[in-house]
């Protein structure tokens, strides 16, 4: 297991964290399909997702702890916010980084 700092956003900023990677030691194949929930997610019950704007600012009020059963529904909710660029899918738990979902 190989260890790395990344923060998601292009520059620093007040909520800007950086978080770790763990990346397998060995090589792996990438997900063939990346239109679905990454297989990770899968095996947790809750995420944490949060819509963001153009800016890389946060779109407040669009944060929200949902099952992943219920991800996608909550994921069109948000997007209907026209200022939101991207959501970030969180650990509920600890507020990881896992991955980005865009627009269209």
């Amino acid at each position: 297991m190989l260890v790395l700092a990344h923060r998601p956003f292009p520059f620093p900023q007040p909520y800007a964290e950086v978080g770790p990677v763990f990346l397998c030691a060995d090589a792996c194949e990438p997900p063939s399909d990346t239109t679905r929930m990454p297989e990770i997610l899968c095996d947790v019950s809750e995420v944490l997702i949060r819509g963001y704007g153009t800016d890389d600012r946060i779109r407040y009020g669009t944060g929200r702890v949902v099952a992943v059963k219920r991800v996608q529904g909550e994921m069109e909710a948000i997007f209907a916010d026209p200022t939101v660029a991207y959501i970030h899918v969180r650990s509920a738990r600890n507020n990881c980084f896992q991955c980005r979902v865009e627009r269209g």
